[in-house]
Formats: structure tokens, C-alpha cells, sequence
């Protein structure tokens, strides 16, 4: 999971909710402090994650001059889902996100960024309609399902889900992970926090979509939006190899940012906004031509 450094919105931002035609979603909202700004970000977290795992990105981007909407997806963390696995096939999700781009955007489109399973909901929702973005942005997110040994955990956290307590589930991962990753996450109290307000129905169905995402990058491939792929240097969700084949594919502009894992945005945040920045600007300036 992504573990961010602290669950404290900067000044720049707001935490709130966004309303729209499918409902609430909360939200972390950040403002560019001056002028009329340069566009929209929305930003979708991933599995297990929530806004929060964006924190870092805020105040860099908003000071550029975008507004960065994070947003907790239905069953995610500070929005509430129902207990109905149905309620959160991946079209659905998608649904959600082209709703959610319509009341940020306003009149205008936004930049769509997804983080590993939020890619993939993200490119779902491109494919059922690109006209409200500008750009696509895939973060540690790859072509199909997740590697083999990532497949092992989710169903290993899935089959837990369905006869555990979400407490129990939370202990019982604490106490397969690092020693090294426990002692130093002195935000562990929200982390937890976080983990009990997810919709266990909500993990399970994403945790299977994880699982049997099929290869959807040549359909992709075919939509004509800038596309950004960005990771880390390393990856056990999806190797890098993979991620770089998938940029290849789309013709996308491609992002390694060195030192990072599976969350750049966490790891290496000021290389990872510098990036989204720069992508931005560009896709910004050849549409205005």
C-alpha cells in the first residue's frame, strides 16, 4: 500500500467533497494561489490507498498553476460504498470518474491521472468516453493483470476479507510486514484509520479486477488523448520491463523516476510533480496550436 508521510492536507488545499450526479465523493482539493490557473488534475488513488496518497504532489503542482482534485472513490476510505460487490465492477468505477471529471472540470477537461488500480479504472473510463479529459496519465499502472506473486496476496487478502473482522485483517498484515516498514511509519494510528473505513466489498471486487484485468492497450492505443506512463524504477506489481512495453504501445511519453517503487507520489514526490507538470504543459500547449 502506499503510505503516505502524513494525512495532513497542505495550506493549498482543502478537504471537502465534490458532489455529483452519482453521488458524494470526499476530497482533497488544492487551489493555484494566484491567477486564473492552468487546468484541472483529477487523481485517483489506488488499491488500499485513498487522496491522502497524494498529499505530497498538492502543494508542487497547485503552485504551478493547477488544481489538483484527489478523490476517494466509492468504498474508499472517506466515501462511503455499499456492502454490494457489484456496486464496484470496474464500469461502474468508471462511471464514477467520468462524473467526477464533469463536476471538477466544469466547463472545461481535466487531466486524468490514475495510480495502479486507479489506471485502470482511469483507462476504463477513457474508453467509455475521452471527451472530458485532456490527458491520461498511468502511474505504476500496467498493461493487464498484476504479477504473479501480487495476484497470491490480493487472493490471499480477499479470502481474509470474507471470514475476518477488518481489524483482524489489518493486524494480521502488520504482522507479515518488514520490521523496517512498521518501526518508522509514525503515522500508523491513520494508516489504520484509513484500512477500517474501507468497504471490505470494495477490496474484494477491486482486489479480483486486479487480479483478471485483461490487455486493453491497443484499444487504448486508439484514443487520441496525450498519454503519459510514469513509474518507479523498480515495481513487483508490474515490472518495469512491462510499463516500458505499455508506453511503447500507446506512443505515450514515458517517466522512469529513479529511486522510487510502486509510489512515486510517495517516494520521490518532487521528481513525480515535476513530471506531471512538464506532461501537462506540453499536452497543454499542442492543444491551444
Amino acid at each position: 500500500m502506499s503510505r503516505p508521510s502524513t494525512f495532513v492536507p497542505p495550506v493549498c488545499a482543502r478537504a471537502g467533497v465534490l458532489g455529483t450526479d452519482r453521488g458524494e465523493f470526499a476530497v482533497l482539493d488544492a487551489w493555484p494561489g494566484e491567477g486564473p490557473g492552468r487546468g484541472t488534475a483529477l487523481l485517483l488513488p489506488g488499491y488500499t490507498g485513498s487522496k491522502e496518497d497524494f498529499v505530497a504532489l498538492l502543494e508542487p503542482i497547485s503552485a504551478a498553476g493547477y488544481r489538483c482534485v484527489a478523490v476517494d472513490g466509492r468504498g474508499q476510505y472517506e466515501t462511503p460504498g455499499p456492502d454490494d460487490p457489484e456496486a464496484y465492477a470496474q464500469q461502474e468505477l468508471a462511471l464514477d470518474v467520468l462524473a467526477q471529471a464533469a463536476a471538477a472540470g466544469a466547463s472545461g477537461r481535466v487531466h486524468l491521472l490514475g495510480h495502479s488500480l486507479g489506471g485502470q479504472i482511469a483507462r476504463a473510463a477513457v474508453l467509455l468516453d475521452a471527451r472530458p479529459f485532456r490527458s491520461l496519465t498511468l502511474m505504476s499502472s500496467g498493461p493487464a493483470r498484476i504479477s504473479p506473486s501480487q495476484r497470491s496476496r490480493v487472493e490471499l487478502l480477499s479470502g481474509a476479507l470474507q471470514t475476518m473482522e477488518m481489524a483482524e485483517v489489518w493486524a494480521a498484515i502488520q504482522a507479515l510486514e518488514p520490521p523496517e516498514e512498521t518501526d518508522t511509519d509514525h503515522n500508523a494510528p491513520d494508516l489504520r484509520a484509513r484500512w477500517l473505513r474501507h468497504n471490505p466489498a470494495q477490496l474484494i471486487a477491486t482486489g479480483a479486477q486486479l487480479a483478471g484485468e485483461p490487455d486493453r492497450v491497443d484499444e487504448l492505443a486508439r484514443v487520441p488523448l496525450p498519454m503519459h506512463v510514469l513509474s518507479g524504477d523498480h515495481d513487483e506489481t508490474w515490472p518495469v520491463p512491462l510499463i516500458d512495453e505499455m508506453a511503447v504501445r500507446l506512443g505515450a511519453h514515458r517517466t522512469v523516476v529513479a529511486g522510487a517503487d510502486h509510489s512515486p507520489n510517495t517516494d520521490r514526490p518532487g521528481p513525480t510533480a515535476s513530471a506531471l507538470v512538464e506532461f501537462w504543459t506540453g499536452a497543454d500547449t499542442r492543444a491551444s496550436r
